[in-house]
């Protein structure tokens, strides 16, 4: 495959992040190193998708990399904690660094990050969109947003946020090593994680019935 400068920008700075496992840090970068560049045409080719990833498509057989995100939205926004287990890799190599609690590393970080948004009173529903999807060898890297929304309280808000996902071939089917997340607005970050870190049932006294 080839890379735009783009891609190389945004793949070194996820190397440069310190939430990569090393040893995956090192196959990207070894793959950045020999994965030929776009010229100029082709890089002014690749843009960003905007027809965005729900979690509604079909997953088929989960080898294609559109599969996999579809699982993890579908997961996501259906709140099935067994689908996310089976996104991710059952390994400690998983990093997770999302607006929720800094880095996290451990094989069951994804499991108890999620399980906690799931129960959480802010019923957060959100779909990907305005992304690249770039693949060397046995790793592909999606990087895009994030929008949809979340109830803080009474209120129903709007939730944008910068994703990227990383994702490992294994045994023939894509599976999730990494992701990061950020919300540049202070203002939003900061009610997102009180309305996701609020008591459940004080929440529910304040929503409309």
């Amino acid at each position: 495959m080839q890379t735009s400068s783009g891609t190389r920008r945004a793949l070194a700075l996820a190397i440069r992040s310190a939430t990569i496992p090393a040893a995956l840090a090192g196959f990207m970068a070894a793959s950045l190193a020999v994965a030929p560049r776009a010229n100029a045409a082709e890089a002014e080719a690749v843009k960003p998708i905007q027809e965005p990833i729900t979690g509604k498509e079909d997953l088929g057989d989960l080898s294609q990399p559109k599969q996999a995100l579809a699982q993890f939205y579908k997961a996501f926004n259906t709140r099935d904690l067994k689908m996310i287990d089976d996104n991710f890799v059952a390994s400690d190599e998983v990093a997770i660094d999302n607006p929720l609690g800094g880095i996290r590393r451990g094989s069951d970080v994804a499991h108890k990050m999620y399980d906690g948004v799931f129960k959480s009173p802010a019923d957060v529903r959100v779909e990907f969109w305005d992304y690249t999807i770039d693949r060397v060898g046995d790793v592909f890297w999606a990087v895009g947003r994030e929008r949809g929304t979340y109830r803080d309280g009474a209120a129903v808000k709007n939730l944008a946020i910068r994703t990227t996902r990383i994702f490992r071939l294994i045994d023939g089917r894509w599976r999730q090593v990494h992701h990061h997340g950020s919300i540049e607005d202070e203002k939003l970050l900061a009610d997102y994680r009180n309305a996701v870190r609020s008591p459940k049932g004080a929440a529910q006294t304040q929503a409309p019935k």
